[in-house]
């Protein structure tokens, strides 16, 4: 049997290190702003600024899409995913109205998407540059690794 789908730990190293990813990904673009922002008019925004969640949304592109394309899709997703949960928890749990948990579980759900979506997309790119065929849903290649390109 493939010593890849019995190691309990390389299946459970990709989600640590795309959950380490996500978590420090976090504490670098968001972490350090915890300020609102008053308006003169009395209203507030913030604590962070659009340009700070566009820079952590295009910089954990990276992470899950290299473990996508090395083929730990699961890992991308599920890991991409709860550390950005654990980083919006920790960060936004100070409120004290308690609404934050609505804010956590939209930013999971929308991870959750995201990522899935993202990894799909460059697993089946993978899948093409090598000549493996992909079925759908189940994020392993069933043809032959290895082999030429097919002909068009």
């Amino acid at each position: 049997m493939n010593r890849h789908l019995t190691d309990p730990v390389s299946r459970l190293l990709p989600v640590l290190a795309s959950a380490g990813a996500a978590l420090a990904l976090w504490a670098a673009w968001l972490g350090w702003d915890q300020h609102r922002d008053v308006r003169p008019d009395g209203t507030s925004t913030g604590p962070y600024e659009p340009w700070q969640v566009i820079g952590l949304v295009l910089t954990l592109l990276a992470p899950v899409c290299w473990a996508a394309y090395r083929g730990h899709r699961a890992g991308a997703v599920v890991g991409t995913t709860t550390g950005l949960g654990v980083a919006a928890f920790h960060d936004w749990s100070g409120d004290g109205d308690g609404l934050f948990v609505i804010g956590v579980g939209l930013v999971v759900l929308g991870s959750l998407a995201a990522t899935a979506a993202v990894s799909s997309v460059v697993r089946a790119v993978a899948a093409r540059d090598r000549g493996d065929s992909v079925s759908p849903g189940s994020g392993s290649a069933s043809g032959r690794r290895g082999s030429a390109p097919r002909r068009r």
